[in-house]
């Protein structure tokens, strides 16, 4: 059985390994961009598991712009207001995919953006994954100016109604 809760400072550790994993160097998170994203956005930054275990989690600060700039992935932004709540880093674990987790995770996450009243969720994602993205309400928007990693990304835009 999973449950879904705010992270806490005692998941860094867990969290900085699943995020090693999941992304090639250059595009994965430091651990000290982690532990910021901990420290500062807590409500909105949810963790999956079961049994201490962390099997994913979902993480994004609210922004002002309707799109990812590439400075977030570096430094939570302040002040914590903004009319879009942003996806940076949305990761479950290879023991536990294919049961669904990372669309609770994005429905969680919308739960999350109705309570906080912003207009839309807004990501990038890498082309392969639009779809993915698609069928949980999300739109893109064509290319994004990121250079993070020196993929070619994706705007994504889900309207919160």
């Amino acid at each position: 059985m999973y449950t879904f809760r705010n992270v806490e400072p005692q998941d860094l550790e867990q969290i900085a390994r699943l995020e090693s994993r999941a992304f090639v160097p250059g595009v994965a998170d430091t651990r000290e961009v982690l532990e910021e994203r901990i420290d500062k956005i807590a409500e909105t930054f949810i963790v999956v598991g079961s049994e201490g275990e962390i099997a994913g989690f979902i993480n994004g600060p609210m922004i002002t712009t309707q799109y990812i700039t590439d400075d977030l992935f570096k430094k939570v932004p302040s002040p914590k207001v903004g009319k879009y709540l942003s996806v940076l880093g949305l990761v479950v674990s290879e023991e536990h995919q294919r049961q669904g987790l990372a669309g609770k995770l994005l429905e969680q996450f919308t739960e999350r953006a109705r309570e906080l009243y912003v207009k839309a969720i807004t990501l990038t994602c890498t082309e392969d994954l639009v779809p993915f993205y698609e069928r949980y309400g999300f739109k893109c928007h064509g290319p994004s100016s990121s250079q993070h990693g020196g993929e070619q990304w994706f705007n994504m835009v889900k309207e919160i109604k």
